[in-house]
């Protein structure tokens, strides 16, 4: 079973803040160490310790840089303007090159893409790198209007964004984190400088990269950037759900340190959590025999103007999309006009997409909702055989005997491969096991 991390950031989000707070968890350093020293990448070596931010113990990485790769993304007297004629911050473009890089060392996708191909990296970490870079590559590529392949990396190119970048892929892989909760990420405000000189605050690529993949942004009073690119294209590629569970346990802390020295106290808190015994309870297969209660979010609509095949379209993706129940009720609207009313049920983190589902596929201008209690029998799922052979059923407990009903889905398959009416296995199911109740 794969984890759920929750990252908070409430101080934003950079690459190397992630990678400290995964390291923090307890992320392997010694696969780590490894998979950095197979890079087709030179110029630089990692520092890995303890700070103090605000008060609090962080976990600091740091990619060091020989003279020739040194940047200026943590002096912050440069940042916000004060710097030496010449100095510029290593921040992605077009196809210009930096004053403080050699042309061979702008590299483009298809480079970065060679580097992490030929590296020890697994599989899985590969796949999660590529998909951070090419989420950086798009926006890049709409902030300066240039071809997504001719974008050349400065800043993410530049030795330590593929460092940081191939770093998070790494501690995600090792930890074996499979769900990623990022209900918003914190910004800051002003400006900050950059290749292209003085920006606004998200800068140019972050607005992309939260527009195109649908993040969640919280503008604060703090002076500064705290949401980098490469932080913003993380977030991107592995967030899985917005919304935490009402309620969950922590198994474990890591607190990443940032460098940039501003109001908020710069740190990047990961948590490794689970659903709280009692909330998993009510959908657990080995639950004790008795029922148990949870909560239900019920959505309800009025459609007049929509065609039948769009109705049954948006059934189809809704129930792909996590409802757990989806139906119309016909009813006469106002000027006796024929209606539906769509109802959805589902639960309260898939509420949010499920209405975007509705806007986005119907003419709807507005959804209900009510929050429910609901109790629930205990049940698992159970492959039974048969003359024809093995169905999958559903078995739920009342007062310690067990109701077995006959899943759909599998029924209609074994029918229609044995060409067995379907009544007839259905009919079976309930007979050999009417005995057992």
């Amino acid at each position: 079973m794969g984890k759920a991390l929750y990252l908070e950031c409430y101080s934003g989000i950079s690459g190397d803040m992630t990678v400290a707070a995964l390291l923090d968890l307890g992320a392997d350093h010694s696969v780590l160490d490894r998979v950095l020293k197979s890079l087709k990448v030179s110029g630089f070596e990692i520092k890995i310790s303890r700070v103090v931010k605000s008060g609090i113990d962080a976990c600091d990485f740091d990619v060091v840089l020989d003279k020739e790769h040194e940047n200026h993304d943590h002096d912050m007297e440069y940042l916000h303007g004060h710097h030496h004629e010449g100095q510029e911050r290593n921040h992605v473009h077009g196809t210009g090159t930096a004053k403080n890089h050699h042309h061979h060392e702008h590299r483009g996708i298809k480079e970065i893409t060679y580097i992490i191909e030929h590296s020890a990296m697994t599989e899985n970490a590969k796949k999660i790198a590529l998909r951070i870079f090419e989420i950086l590559a798009e926006a890049e590529s709409k902030a300066h209007n240039v071809p997504v392949d001719q974008v050349h990396f400065h800043e993410v190119g530049a030795v330590d964004s593929i460092v940081d970048i191939v770093s998070v892929a790494v501690c995600l892989d090792d930890l074996d984190v499979t769900e990623v909760i990022v209900p918003v990420l914190c910004e800051g405000r002003g400006t900050v400088r950059c290749q292209h000189g003085i920006l606004p605050i998200p800068v140019p690529a972050v607005s992309n990269i939260v527009s195109a993949n649908h993040l969640y942004l919280k503008m604060t009073e703090v002076e500064g950037e705290l949401v980098t690119p490469t932080g913003a294209a993380i977030v991107a590629a592995v967030k899985t759900k917005d919304k935490l569970p009402e309620t969950f346990e922590i198994q474990r802390i890591g607190i990443g340190a940032g460098k940039r020295q501003y109001e908020c106290p710069g740190i990047l808190r990961a948590m490794i959590i689970s659903e709280s015994t009692e909330q998993a309870k009510g959908r657990n297969p080995k639950a004790e025999n008795q029922e148990t209660k949870d909560t239900i979010i019920k959505m309800e609509t009025n459609i007049d103007d929509c065609s039948g095949e769009v109705l049954g379209f948006v059934m189809e993706r809704l129930m792909k999309a996590g409802a757990r129940d989806v139906h119309y009720v016909p009813v006469f609207m106002k000027k006796n006009r024929p209606a539906w009313v769509l109802n959805v049920i589902c639960k309260e983190e898939d509420m949010e997409t499920l209405q975007n589902i509705v806007f986005e596929e119907t003419t709807t201008i507005g959804i209900r909702y009510s929050r429910m209690e609901r109790t629930i029998l205990p049940r698992e799922i159970r492959t039974l055989p048969t003359p024809w052979g093995e169905v999958q059923v559903k078995v739920c407990t009342l007062d310690g005997k067990e109701q077995i009903y006959p899943e759909y889905e599998s029924v209609a398959q074994l029918s229609k491969e044995k060409e067995v009416p379907f009544v007839e296995i259905y009919s079976f199911i309930a007979w050999a096991n009417k005995d057992k109740e």
